[in-house]
Order: structure tokens, then C-alpha cells, then sequence
């Protein structure tokens, strides 16, 4: 049966929500998009002719529109100070969300909508597409497999200069809430381990076209006593980092760095003797299953498969809280310069 689906916010973002619905058959024949919603109605008016939703229905209001187009899900795609009244007026109408990240603007806000959900019966999933790319999937894989012991440390690097304009360059905490969670998400992911407390240094450097924080150092202290580094800027000119960051897992028998891009590589400890014993290089399987590395479409069968099947999808909120837990006490850290408990 197909759904209905109406997409709330038809912004820059939304484009990658539907060129995945177009470019993947499976979605497009279990969905159908029905109804746009945003502020701005020639924005929605654009996407109607660009996507050809022509039979769509079109309104600044999302209650009327999830009336009209008859929706079972609504796709928010909104910014995150308008989140939380989207979300609610989905549920609450009847509708599984998917939403965009952040999930909320606070861990209050979140844990509201998780609790939304709970007593709606419906399901609120958050689309954290870049741990369902292969890089990701990969790391997870080769952690799992014990190639390199136990991990104890993971590194990430994210140095990189986008001029977006818009309402990223008058944001609060610009780098920490709207692009850090998807590195803090994946390392979670990857580790497999829960965020216990972080420390983290804050800063809006010299030359940022941000209002503020455009750059921040955090220190995560990870279950069984694995650390996260996190070391980022969003106004870094010059010799950038991929947007998925660089990486570097060590473990107790070697370590596996990550480009960011195509090349990974590993190693243990070497068959030498003396202060450097060398290395023996380790193969990096690819990704266990291949249709898990699609980004938002990989995202969007999850959650069709869970409204489907009544499984929670893998990024449902009740989950996803704990990476904008690793957000919010980073920037509480920051804003005291204080070490801070994260207890989601």
C-alpha cells in the first residue's frame, strides 16, 4: 500500500528528501508525496514544478495540508526552532515523522516528542544520513569484527569552509547543533558504546562569517573507557577535510584511519623487535549490506519498513536523543568550561 506523505519545509534540504524518493524505485512506488507545506508558497509552488507534484496540495498551514492530501507521514524538513510545533501537529494528526536534524532545540524538547510518539502510537525517526554511507558502515563492520582489539580511542577531524548564508550564519552554537551531531552520531554508531561526559572548547575565530561558534574541540568519555575527540571548524579556508571528517580508530592491537572519502587503512602491531616493532597491514571490508549505504534513501526504507513492521527504525528518536545529548553537553560544557555528565 502506498503512503501519502507530506513534506513540511521546502527549503534547500528538502531537495535531497525528494530527489531520494524520485532516483530509488522502491520509494517511489511505497510513496507518494501529497502535500507541501512552507511559509514561503512559491518555494513549495518551485518543487511542485521541479519534482513534478503536480496532484500535490500546497498550503502555509500543516494541518490543513495533512487533511487534504490524506497523509499516513509527514517529512520535516523545517528549521529547528520551528521543529518541535511541526512534530507535535504531525503526531498528534495521526502521522509518522521523519524528521531532519537536530531533533529538538533542547533534550526537554526532545524527550516531549518522545513521549508524543509513545502515546500517539506513531513512530518519530530523525534522518542522521550520513552513518547510513559506506565509510560508516564499514568502520562499524570492522570494529565489530575485533581486527584491531578493542577500540579504546576514536579521532575526527572536520575543517571546512561553506559560505551558506541563511540562518546558519545567525545561529547559536552554528557548528556544535546544525553539523557536529552527524560526526557524533556516527561515532556513537561506530563505537557501539554509550556518551558518558564530554568537555569541550568553543570559539568563534577570527575571520568567521558566523555570528557564532564556528569552531569547537570536545573530548568525549565513552563507555568502557573508550574516548571520542572531536576537533572542528566551519570556517577553515584553505586545505579542507572531507564533509564526513577524517578519522582514526586505534584499538588495542592497531588502528584503522578513514579519509573521509575512498581510502582506508589499517594495521596491527609488526613481527619486529626493538622501539618500533613496524605493522602488518589489514584488509578493510566493504560494507556488510549495500543498501544500507544510501544516505536519506536508506534512512526513508528504514522507516517505511518500521511503520511496516512495527520494529523501531534504527535512528527513532528514543535513540537519536543520545547524540543531541553529546550536542547539548558540549555546548553546556562550553558555555561553563565546565567537564559535563551527559545522562540521556
Amino acid at each position: 500500500m502506498t503512503l501519502n506523505a507530506v513534506l513540511c519545509g521546502c527549503g534547500a534540504m528538502s531537495k535531497g528528501w525528494l530527489r531520494a524518493l524520485k532516483e530509488t524505485p522502491a520509494l517511489a512506488e511505497m510513496i507518494e508525496v501529497t502535500g507541501l507545506v512552507d511559509v514561503n508558497l512559491p518555494a513549495a509552488e518551485a518543487l511542485t514544478l521541479e519534482f513534478g507534484l503536480n496532484r500535490a496540495s500546497i498550503g502555509t498551514d500543516l494541518s490543513s495540508v495533512i487533511a487534504k492530501a490524506r497523509a499516513d507521514i509527514v517529512f520535516d524538513v523545517v528549521i529547528p526552532a520551528a521543529r518541535f510545533n511541526v512534530v507535535s501537529t504531525a503526531l498528534k494528526a495521526g502521522c509518522h515523522v521523519l524528521s531532519e536534524k537536530p531533533m529538538a532545540t533542547s533534550l526537554a524538547e526532545g524527550a516531549a516528542l518522545i513521549d508524543l510518539a509513545a502515546e500517539t502510537g506513531k513512530i518519530h525517526a530523525v534522518i542522521q544520513n550520513r552513518r547510513f554511507i559506506s565509510g560508516v558502515r564499514r568502520m562499524r563492520r570492522f570494529v565489530e569484527s575485533g581486527a584491531i582489539g578493542d577500540v579504546t580511542g576514536i579521532h575526527c577531524d572536520f575543517f571546512i569552509a561553506p559560505h551558506f548564508g541563511g540562518f546558519r550564519e545567525d545561529m547559536d552554537n552554528v557548528l556544535l547543533l546544525d553539523m557536529a551531531i552527524h560526526t557524533f552520531d556516527a561515532a556513537r554508531f561506530v563505537a557501539g558504546k554509550k556518551p558518558l561526559a564530554v568537555y569541550c572548547v568553543e570559539r568563534n575565530p577570527k575571520g568567521s562569517w558566523y555570528r557564532h561558534g564556528a569552531s569547537a574541540n570536545a573530548t568525549f568519555e565513552f563507555s568502557d573507557d573508550v574516548v571520542f575527540t572531536y576537533r572542528g571548524s566551519w570556517c577553515a579556508e584553505g586545505q579542507r577535510t572531507s564533509w564526513e571528517s577524517q578519522w582514526r580508530l586505534v584499538g588495542s592491537k592497531g588502528m584503522l584511519t578513514w579519509d573521509g572519502d575512498e581510502t582506508f587503512r589499517a594495521a596491527v602491531a609488526g613481527e619486529g623487535t626493538g622501539l618500533l616493532r613496524g605493522v602488518t597491514p589489514v584488509d578493510v571490508p566493504g560494507p556488510e549490506r549495500d543498501e544500507e549505504t544510501r544516505g536519506h534513501a536508506s534512512v526513508i526504507a528504514g522507516f517505511v519498513d518500521a511503520i511496516r513492521t512495527g520494529k523501531q527504525p534504527e535512528t527513532a528518536s528514543s535513540d537519536n536523543i543520545r547524540s543531541l545529548a553529546m550536542v547539548f553537553g558540549a555546548i553546556e560544557s562550553a558555555r561553563t568550561g565546565k567537564r559535563v555528565e551527559i545522562s540521556a
